[in-house]
């Protein structure tokens, strides 16, 4: 079994989330994009990426080396790579992301031009518990990989693969066969993530126990 410490520790700022029919500043919604975020740890899978020579922000007129973004946007905060698609796929929060960020006009590729101001109906959740150890343990994962194989390019080939197969699988189509095979790819591709399941099972059983009266 994994060594890694679970975390089961109430978060206590679980109700300030931004909330539905509110009007909004842009700054706010990325700020609630980047906590979401940073609450499941996904800065710990940024850190291997970027370790791997896979920073999605390669050549960002934006970014400061050694320092990192100097403007962030609403297009780059809601965007999500291939790992970060599957932890919220897995804690099931990908839907409400999408949802979320779908209400956000604006967006374009590396800036956005979405109002200062706008009203949002649908809300960005705040987590319950603690789950930062998730992505940490994901990172770790996805550390262990890149050092047991050979391969030149596994971890970024792989984090397109999430992305090309999560993203097939969250289009809306009812085909109820193509749904149960893609998640059975999604499966495959992520068997070595041993700690991450690990402690995926074991939030989901606190989760359980939790709604259990």
């Amino acid at each position: 079994m994994p060594d890694t410490a679970f975390d089961q520790e109430m978060d206590k700022s679980a109700d300030s989330s931004i909330h539905s029919s509110s009007l909004v500043s842009k700054a706010e919604l990325i700020d609630a994009g980047l906590t979401a975020l940073n609450e499941l740890g996904a800065d710990h899978i940024c850190k291997v990426c970027i370790a791997n020579s896979g920073s999605c922000c390669n050549g960002c007129q934006h970014l400061l080396d050694g320092v990192g973004c100097q403007k962030r946007n609403t297009s780059c905060t809601a965007w999500l790579c291939g790992f970060h698609k599957f932890l919220l796929y897995e804690v099931g929060e990908l839907e409400q992301w999408n949802a979320f960020w779908n209400q956000v006009p604006g967006q374009d590729y590396r800036e956005d031009f979405t109002p200062e101001h706008i009203k949002i109906e649908k809300k960005l959740r705040r987590q319950k518990f603690a789950m930062d150890h998730l992505g940490e343990a994901l990172a770790a994962d996805l550390q262990e990989m890149a050092r047991s194989h050979i391969s030149i390019g596994l971890i970024l080939a792989l984090r397109e693969k999430l992305d090309k197969n999560i993203d097939q699988l969250m289009n809306g189509d009812d085909d109820h066969k193509k749904k149960a095979r893609l998640k059975r790819k999604i499966k495959v591709l992520t068997s070595d993530f041993q700690r991450f399941h690990y402690l995926l099972a074991k939030y989901q059983e606190q989760l359980s126990s939790d709604i259990t009266p």
